[in-house]
């Protein structure tokens, strides 16, 4: 094993342009006391120089269209089954109409994902993506993620290209990159055995690259992955990254466990710890030199870390959200909709600017 550089040697290599191995990045996940500080202050550099100082954020609207799911990931207490209670699927009318109400709000992004119907088609998530396109024609609609990909083409017997295709055809401008979780097979057995394999994930985000569409990309830990696991899956994303250049922006999710499967049968342990919250916005922004934009999620970390992560590597407040039904599903607590100006506020303490910006990441 190659002999690790001392750590401010190594830091300040990095924010130079040296790029981290996943060796490295896993070690960086592990340092602990005033240590952690030093990879938060290099993190900031970096984002100094990639991304500026402006704070941005998109005025967006989430509508999840149904909760009824075939899948049982542990980590999710989102999804129901068909005529449980709580179980609901929107109908073309209240989807029309949860579009129009986003053009009231003078939104700019319409985010869609849901539950795996086990009635649903490729042309029924068409027909979802036609009914919003038709309430709301200019606002960009961001949706779907592989795994939903991958189900509409199993349930059509079609490729999974094919369904890409036809959802751009729909309207869709850009795919979440979610479903994600950790990228490792191992892990993905424990906390969503049901999902796609991580090669699956990699080649529909690749082929809706190769397509014009740029997509997100996510990490969901704290729940019984290593940081070598954490290292890895940055280390998938830095690839795919230098050959597509599709990804617009990279956004960890903290788990929240309180009312999930695998926290109550002791899989997973109780989230991720403050320290290692900013640790992963930190190394992420040290580790992901071709990513420009880091996402800080308010619904996943609260007001007052999302703010600590804005001087930990992070540029991106995320969205106003207006509903949040999946985080809070699963025990969170902090909200489903913040106003502007309490990301002014929490900008402007940090003597910087709030800048609202399209999906794209293009200023408004």
């Amino acid at each position: 094993m190659r002999r690790m550089k001392p750590l401010d040697l190594l830091l300040s290599d990095c924010v130079a342009g040296y790029r981290l191995t996943p060796e490295e990045a896993s070690m960086l996940f592990k340092v602990k006391g005033s240590e952690v500080f030093q990879v938060a202050r290099a993190a900031d550099e970096k984002r100094h120089l990639l991304a500026g100082d402006p704070i941005t954020f998109v005025r967006n609207q989430n509508i999840n269209c149904t909760n009824i799911c075939s899948n049982q990931c542990g980590f999710c207490g989102f999804a129901r089954q068909q005529g449980e209670n709580g179980a609901y699927m929107l109908s073309a009318g209240e989807l029309s109409a949860q579009a129009r109400l986003a053009t009231e709000r003078h939104v700019t992004e319409i985010c869609t994902v849901s539950g795996l119907h086990p009635a649903f088609m490729l042309d029924s998530y068409l027909d979802n993506y036609k009914v919003i396109k038709a309430a709301a024609p200019h606002i960009h609609l961001h949706a779907s993620n592989p795994m939903e990909v991958a189900y509409a083409a199993r349930k059509s017997m079609c490729s999974t290209h094919e369904v890409l295709t036809a959802f751009k055809e729909a309207g869709v401008e850009t795919i979440c990159g979610t479903a994600a979780e950790i990228l490792s097979d191992p892990i993905r057995a424990i906390i969503c055995p049901g999902k796609i394999s991580t090669n699956e994930w990699i080649r529909i985000i690749r082929e809706a690259h190769s397509l014009g569409m740029k997509s997100t990309a996510t990490i969901m830990y704290g729940h019984c992955e290593s940081e070598e696991d954490r290292a890895e899956h940055l280390s998938i994303l830095r690839t795919i990254q230098d050959e597509t250049h599709g990804f617009t922006e990279f956004v960890p999710l903290s788990f929240v466990h309180q009312k999930t499967a695998i926290y109550k049968n002791g899989t997973a342990r109780p989230g991720a710890t403050g320290r290692e919250d900013m640790l992963m916005l930190a190394v992420s922004r040290l580790f992901l030199d071709n990513f420009r934009n880091i996402q800080v999620s308010w619904v996943k970390y609260g007001m007052k870390m999302a703010q600590i992560g804005l001087i930990a590597g992070a540029n991106d407040l995320g969205g106003t959200l207006y509903e949040e039904s999946i985080s809070r599903e699963a025990g969170a607590v902090s909200g489903s909709y913040m106003d502007p100006s309490e990301m002014e506020y929490i900008a402007t303490d940090l003597g910087r600017t709030l800048k609202e910006r399209r999906t794209d990441y293009t200023l408004i």
